[in-house]
């Protein structure tokens, strides 16, 4: 399997395990969004909590040619490390939500 294929695959396994976490109040369900045409892969939350709609965003990750950008990580843990321990070396990894001068991974 070539870099970009495997790359892909991990970060719809690792998302694929986010998906299967319950939160801990609420209606809630979470989606996984995948699109490999563009390389983008999401996590979503959707349902109802306490009355309030809730939706929006819990991860966004794309690839832009061999690197994997997180756009956005809301969960507690960050997916990072789970993104390393199963393969993409850290410095494919680049955090879009962080400054320029330091979206490298912190130490």
């Amino acid at each position: 399997m070539d870099k970009l294929n495997r790359y892909r695959q991990i970060i719809k396994d690792v998302i694929t395990q986010y998906s299967k976490l319950r939160p801990s109040h609420g209606n809630i369900r979470l989606d996984t969004i995948f699109d490999e045409s563009q390389d983008r892969y999401a996590l979503m939350q959707v349902g109802w909590d306490r009355e309030k709609r809730v939706r929006g965003n819990l991860i966004y990750v794309t690839l832009l040619g061999e690197k994997v950008i997180i756009e956005y990580d809301g969960m507690e843990s960050g997916i990072t490390q789970d993104l390393i321990d199963t393969g993409i070396p850290e410095e494919d990894i680049i955090l879009a939500f962080v400054s320029q001068q330091d979206s490298r991974i912190p130490a």
